[in-house]
């Protein structure tokens, strides 16, 4: 097992905060050995379908290089005419392998660990001018998967080398009885057949060494057990400055609580334990909505801001402690207590439609439904 610093094994699969890092630094799963199959299949393919005729253009441009007349041999302008001529025919009659090669060089990175660009990585690295730590990276153990890699990759492609030469060595042997043309078709053939040949052997090589770089760079990016209990910390937040948070947002919504209570219709009282502020708009809800409640300190402070505001307050110990257990605030009452609530609040608009008459409306006794009843302590039965 791998070890940090601090002698604990790295047991525990990276996290995602782990390998996001590991990206923005530049450190992603690669496989050289993929690279080199797609640039070697690619190649064979291009020469397949186009081998005959980019080596026929070669063969052209050399033969119309080498015509020249007595003026143009000592003519230096026509011979740098010439020069570049050639070479822009060459780079034209190779132009379909250049494009081969470079978008599978590009595509063969992109298989493995998907494209990543990374300014960490382009910055300096003075490390690695340590020579010992040079030394440890050559005597390391995955410099001796990687030597053992390349020497069986090696006898590998040789073994399949000499092959391909062996089987095509009377077709190579035959280009020099051909004439130009149909010499030059076969030999472009069997340079892609040769060449897919060779790309069976990487082919191998790849199915092995990709599985085996994803669990070496999974493997590198492991964390103890308690480097994910820090990662989690530093991620969800310390306990006290989360404590800390939750206290601040408490802080905001009892404000905003208060803020409400002048704004409410009735305060269903306990009544001193519980408080409840209700209001109801029939244009905006279909059912009066909680806008505030609390319990005893709370509870006061509300009873005196309604006071002070002269919002009137209704004593129901039942009803007060179903509101406070079944509704949260800002919602509105549940379908099981409208009846009751509906009776509170008419008493109240027929109260304030009585204001300075001798008439005073009956005070309703408000029945809450069993499965809405609540303990004294505020919680709900059952």
């Amino acid at each position: 097992m791998a070890e940090n610093e601090n002698g604990q094994e790295k047991t525990e699969e990276p996290s995602e905060k782990r390998l996001r890092e590991a990206r923005e630094k530049g450190q992603i799963a690669r496989s050289r050995e993929l690279g080199s199959l797609a640039l070697t299949a690619g190649s064979a393919i291009v020469f397949l379908v186009m081998g005959g005729q980019m080596l026929s253009s070669l063969a052209a441009m050399m033969r119309q290089s080498f015509i020249l007349s007595r003026n143009e041999i000592f003519d230096p302008a026509t011979m740098f005419h010439r020069l570049a001529l050639m070479f822009s025919d060459g780079f034209l009659a190779l132009l379909p392998l250049f494009i081969a090669t470079v978008v599978l060089a590009f595509a063969s990175t992109l298989l493995v660990g998907g494209w990543n660009f990374s300014t960490q990585a382009l910055a300096p690295q003075l490390n690695r001018l340590n020579p010992l730590s040079g030394l440890k990276r050559m005597f390391s153990m995955k410099s001796l998967v990687e030597l053992l890699k390349t020497l069986a990759k090696f006898g590998l492609i040789m073994a399949i080398s000499f092959g391909l030469f062996t089987a095509l060595e009377k077709d190579f042997v035959g280009l020099g009885l051909m004439s130009l043309h149909p010499a030059l078709a076969r030999a472009g053939e069997l340079l892609a057949w040769s060449f897919l040949g060779l790309s069976s052997g990487l082919l191998i090589v790849a199915l092995i060494d990709v599985p085996f770089q994803l669990y070496e760079y999974k493997k590198g990016l492991r964390m103890t057990r308690q480097e994910l209990i820090d990662e989690y910390k530093e991620m969800e937040g310390k306990p006290e400055i989360k404590q800390k948070i939750r206290q601040l947002q408490r802080q905001m919504s009892q404000r905003r609580m208060m803020e409400a209570v002048p704004t409410a219709d009735v305060i269903i009282t306990n009544p001193t334990h519980f408080a409840v502020a209700l209001k109801y708009q029939p244009k905006g809800h279909d059912a009066p909505l909680v806008v505030a409640k609390g319990a005893d300190e709370m509870a006061l402070t509300i009873r005196k801001i309604a006071l002070a505001h002269h919002v009137p307050l209704f004593e129901s110990p039942q009803l007060a402690r179903s509101l406070f257990a079944h509704v949260e605030i800002d919602q509105p009452i549940p379908s099981g207590l409208y009846t009751a609530v509906a009776q509170v609040l008419a008493y109240i608009f027929q109260l304030r439609t009585a204001e300075g008459s001798t008439a005073s409306p009956e005070r309703p006794e408000p029945v809450v439904p069993d499965e809405f009843a609540a303990n004294i302590d505020g919680r709900p039965q059952g």
